[in-house]
């Protein structure tokens, strides 16, 4: 599984809008609305880079009301169980 952040502008006045729209998209796990320098950050999760291009590029990016993406594929994934399991190798208790 390969995960990417996109971070998103939109119209001001769209931005629901868009967000509502780019969650409906497969591919597309979630969508936050944000403060900052982004309106919104939508987490993609896809089988192959490939698909990136038809979920971002040929899909997100063609929303009306969307200004700018910026995107960011993730290497690899942690969570709390991960870290947990990560530090505590090695450690008998």
């Amino acid at each position: 599984m390969i995960s990417a952040i996109v971070m998103i502008k939109a119209d001001i006045q769209r931005i629901p809008e868009v967000a509502e729209a780019v969650v409906e998209i497969d591919g597309v796990s979630e969508v936050y609305s944000t403060t900052g320098d982004v309106d919104l950050i939508a987490v993609v999760r896809v089988a192959r880079h490939e698909d990136l291009a038809d979920v971002i590029a040929d899909r997100i990016n063609k929303i009306p009301g969307m200004r700018e993406s910026q995107t960011h594929i993730a290497f690899r994934t942690y969570s709390s169980g991960d870290l947990g399991a990560g530090f505590s190798i090695g450690l008998d208790d």
